[in-house]
């Protein structure tokens, strides 16, 4: 993400006593034995934010920091600058005053920047601001065409439709941080739908007689047959953009009445940089997560359902853990993230290779720290915890609606409860809401009525008066939907000895989250509540995905 060495900033957060002469030298360890860059160490660890990295970036070119992700300009703004000179110096406009004009770019010092910008704004004073790389691309997307008249035009004029269609697919949706492209043949054309912050939203549409030579290229790509028409095939693609970026995808080709349906999962793309911090964690959950992977052994689970992020939470906590004194290996199906310096496992029906098998393989490889990515059933289950009694950190995913769910499934898998009293160190429960796009939020004013109004049963989890919250109101940052980006909401139910003699007993859910609430727990739910007063989130998409735990918790 860095656009000057890791030396410099290095260096520059040092002098500002962000870090300390101890992290520089955990972080040049992890380096040498990990290949990850000291910035992205520090990042990892929590010990500095993107946006302090960027004031330090910027301060390195003797520049002010513009932090166009809680500031972006509307496309009326972007337009100044026109597209050939914003994408050659990778400048956008970022805001006017009195005083003059100020752009934003990744480079200040790019030759040829100045002159570029006395043509466009003649006599006006103009200051060029330092902003992440990251940011600087999602302010482009302000120039992009219409998927829709994209595919017009290289229908009209490309000689090789299929691989232009689908670089310009892929293209747009890494720019609006899609997270699933489906191609889904209808009866005249294909619709072609993303899904950006667990909505999926329409981005064009591919005339028939193309779909053909589309769906031959993803098979050839992903290594499935091409001739086969009437199966379900999944397979993988490694992709290299124009950037020289390399993403990983999953494929999945389905048969339906309309012809073959393809949807491509986006993997590694969105994990760089990310910290614990990122997620949504309050500094009272994080604590009680550190406490736990503290431990030398123990089982750790994160419940939720497909698409709830509970593996980036768990490679969040990974990218802490990996420290050049310890051996990480996961065992995945599929492999989502790349990190550097950790052992990944591919799961391999064809060979064999399954969860348990897998399990026991890496137990014989000297693991400090083991990732399963799902417990899918009792054998998987009772190996893991197996290894979690013999000395290892266990981390895993599991189907569960809540934390308190979670343990009475385990016990019906076969797992003795003293066995499991004695692993398991905490369960945590996530879901994923949509965050207010920070571009054009905006207050509003609730009576108790009106929360009532929107969620039945809401109004009592805030005051009885009116109170400001908060909403977006839809801009071109945003694609007029008000939200922009994740953060998930969490329940954390840790193991205290009340709770292991619970587990003995073969207790219910609701005697389990009974005896969490007592102890202090906060339900997803209230969590959630927390978030929406905190400005992130709504309560329209609270309640899209968690219910109270007095509804959810009454057996």
């Amino acid at each position: 993400m860095l656009s000057i060495s890791d030396d410099i900033i290095k260096d520059l957060l040092l002098k500002g006593n962000y870090v300390t002469e101890d992290d520089v030298k955990a972080a040049e360890a992890a380096k040498e034995k990990n290949h990850v860059g000291v910035v992205d160490f520090f990042l990892a660890q929590g010990l500095v934010t993107k946006d302090l990295v960027g004031q330090a970036m910027a301060e390195s070119f003797k520049a002010t920091y513009a932090d166009l992700n809680s500031a972006q300009p509307s496309a009326e703004q972007t337009a100044k600058i026109p597209e050939e000179i914003a994408v050659q110096f990778r400048v956008v406009f970022f805001n006017e005053t009195k005083k003059g004009i100020t752009v934003a770019t990744d480079n200040p010092v790019a030759e040829g920047l100045g002159g570029a910008l006395k043509k466009i704004f003649g006599s006006s004073k103009v200051s060029v601001a330092y902003a992440l790389p990251e940011d600087i691309e999602a302010t482009l997307i302000h120039y992009r065409k219409k998927l829709s008249t994209r595919f017009t035009d290289i229908i009209k004029v490309s000689k090789r439709v299929a691989p232009e269609l689908i670089d310009a697919i892929i293209e747009d949706a890494v720019a609006f941080r899609c997270s699933d492209i489906h191609f889904e043949p209808q009866d005249k054309d294909v619709e072609v739908r993303f899904r950006v912050d667990g909505v999926l939203h329409e981005a064009g549409r591919i005339p028939t007689e193309h779909y053909d030579n589309v769906l031959n290229r993803v098979k050839v790509q992903a290594h499935l047959r091409i001739d086969d028409h009437f199966s379900a095939q999944d397979g993988a693609i490694r992709y290299t953009d124009k950037n020289k970026q390399v993403l990983d995808f999953r494929v999945s080709i389905l048969p339906t009445l309309s012809g073959e349906k393809i949807v491509l999962r986006v993997l590694s793309q969105y994990i760089q940089g990310f910290a614990l911090g990122d997620v949504g964690l309050s500094a009272m959950d994080q604590e009680l997560f550190f406490k736990a992977a503290k431990k030398p052994f123990g089982m750790i689970l994160v419940t939720g359902p497909t698409g709830s992020g509970k593996t980036t939470t768990l490679y969040a906590l990974l990218k802490t853990l990996n420290r050049p004194e310890v051996n990480i290996t996961t065992i995945e199906d599929p492999v989502e993230y790349h990190l550097p310096g950790i052992n990944q496992i591919q799961i391999n029906t064809q060979t064999n290779l399954t969860f348990a098998k897998g399990l026991r393989s890496i137990a014989r490889q000297d693991p400090d720290i083991i990732l399963v990515g799902e417990i899918r059933d009792g054998e998987t289950a009772e190996i893991a915890v197996n290894a979690a009694l013999t000395g290892h950190l266990l981390l895993s995913t599991f189907h569960a609606n809540d934390a308190a769910t979670a343990l009475p499934r385990l016990l019906d898998m076969g797992i003795e409860p003293f066995l499991l009293a004695s692993t398991l160190e905490v369960v945590i429960a996530q879901r994923l809401v949509r965050k207010i796009c920070e571009n054009c939020r905006h207050a509003v004013t609730l009576s108790p009525s009106d929360i009532e109004k929107k969620v039945p049963g809401m109004s009592h989890y805030f005051s009885k008066k009116s109170l400001t919250l908060y909403a977006g109101k839809g801009c071109a940052n945003c694609g007029q939907t008000g939200f922009k980006g994740r953060t998930a909401v969490f329940e954390f139910i840790p193991m205290t000895p009340e709770m292991k003699d619970l587990l003995l007993q073969h207790p219910s859910t609701k005697q389990i989250w009974d005896l969490a609430q007592k102890q202090g727990a906060r339900s997803m739910f209230e969590d959630g509540v927390e978030k929406i007063k905190n400005g992130l989130t709504t309560i329209e998409e609270l309640a899209r995905v968690a219910a109270p735990p007095e509804i959810r918790h009454t057996s």
